[in-house]
């Protein structure tokens, strides 16, 4: 078994708490993703689980092991970088094969090795070239080539293409994806790329300031995100919320955001403090009924145009399919999806379970 389990892993540099009190499970075989911005501490975490920091305080078992004091050679990990960290003298071949060779393998069973990952990878053309003579995507195959050699029990990743063009970080997702599911290898992800993280993974951890927000399945964490900053870290645009009121209105509940009044489902419990509703933009709807709002900016990405709307007090952007010929200044009237709506606690930030679903 190759699961991994962290038990109140914290880390400290001098008074920055990097990692705070950290609780994960990862199942054998399965691809997480940690998820969040510059400074969370994902790195950081990797790094301990890699055995390449040494955490403050808590327990790391891969497997049955306790691995707390074992390098990171004898944890049986492999790691691919960032920056791919490539030998520059040596060619595709040689930087593949380098772990073998350092655990004094066969020369012909090296040989047959790089050659079996660098099919595999669509290598096997540029194996006499040195890392110089590579494009950057070629440089971060062999990269991971060097890791799939060693058979390890547990892959990690630490954005591993934050150097990429857009073109080629889409096509290496892919690329990622397919090779976890011919392997099965347990694997673990860092990025700051929501999308990236939502596109390949079984499940994501949301960090935050040292701390883990939510752990659940990409679909999940973006149809329930467990708190306001889970919900706008996810998906882009960002999710809309809304600091309005609730209020009754000709005999029914509304929720009024500035001087538009929405319509919502019932509620199935009075909150006892101040909420927040939130709403994706596939959600909110432009059509012949609703709120009247002004067109404010019109953004046409291909199969989707994104229009943001604004009335006295608020705005809200909604996703339209194809090509929208809607203008700025344009009149408009907007209402918004029942069924995605979201209520965070305006004090804890957390979510509120206040409609049936």
């Amino acid at each position: 078994m190759s699961d991994v389990t962290l038990t109140n892993i914290s880390k400290r540099f001098g008074s920055v708490l990097a990692c705070d009190d950290i609780n994960l499970h990862v199942d054998d075989g399965q691809f997480i993703s940690m998820l969040g911005p510059s400074g969370c501490g994902k790195s950081t975490l990797l790094n301990v689980i890699a055995g390449l920091e040494e955490m403050t305080s808590g327990e790391i078992k891969i497997g049955e092991r306790v691995v707390n004091n074992l390098g990171p050679f004898e944890r049986d990990i492999a790691m691919v970088f960032q920056n791919y960290a490539l030998y520059p003298h040596m060619t595709v071949a040689e930087n593949i094969g380098f772990s073998l060779r350092l655990r004094k393998r066969p020369a012909q069973e090296v040989q047959q090795r790089v050659m079996d990952v660098a099919r595999m990878l669509e290598l096997n053309q540029l194996l006499d070239r040195l890392p110089r003579e590579l494009s950057g995507g070629q440089q971060q195959r062999v990269a991971i080539g060097r890791a799939v050699i060693r058979e390890p029990s547990i892959f990690l990743f630490d954005e591993p293409f934050s150097n990429l063009d857009a073109g080629l970080r889409i096509r290496m997702r892919g690329e990622i994806k397919e090779l976890h599911q011919r392997l099965g290898v347990t694997s673990i992800f860092v990025t700051h790329d929501q999308e990236e993280a939502l596109s390949i993974s079984d499940c994501i951890a949301v960090m935050r300031a040292g701390r883990i927000e939510q752990t659940d399945t990409p679909e999940y964490v973006y149809s329930r995100p467990a708190s306001k900053y889970v919900a706008r870290f996810i998906g882009s645009p960002q999710m809309d919320i809304f600091m309005g009121e609730f209020e009754r209105q000709d005999g029914k509940l509304v929720y009024r955001v500035g001087q538009a009044r929405f319509d919502i489902p019932p509620l199935t419990a009075q909150p006892s403090a101040p909420v927040d509703i939130g709403v994706r933009p596939e959600h909110v709807l432009i059509g012949e009924i609703g709120v009247a709002a002004e067109v404010h900016i019109v953004q046409p990405i291909g199969p989707f145009t994104y229009v943001t709307v604004k009335w006295d007090g608020g705005e809200a952007t909604s996703r339209v399919n194809g090509i929208s010929h809607l203008k700025p200044k344009e009149q408009v009237h907007i209402h918004l999806d029942p069924t995605g709506l979201h209520v965070f606690d305006r004090i804890t930030e957390e979510r509120v379970e206040l409609f049936a679903r």
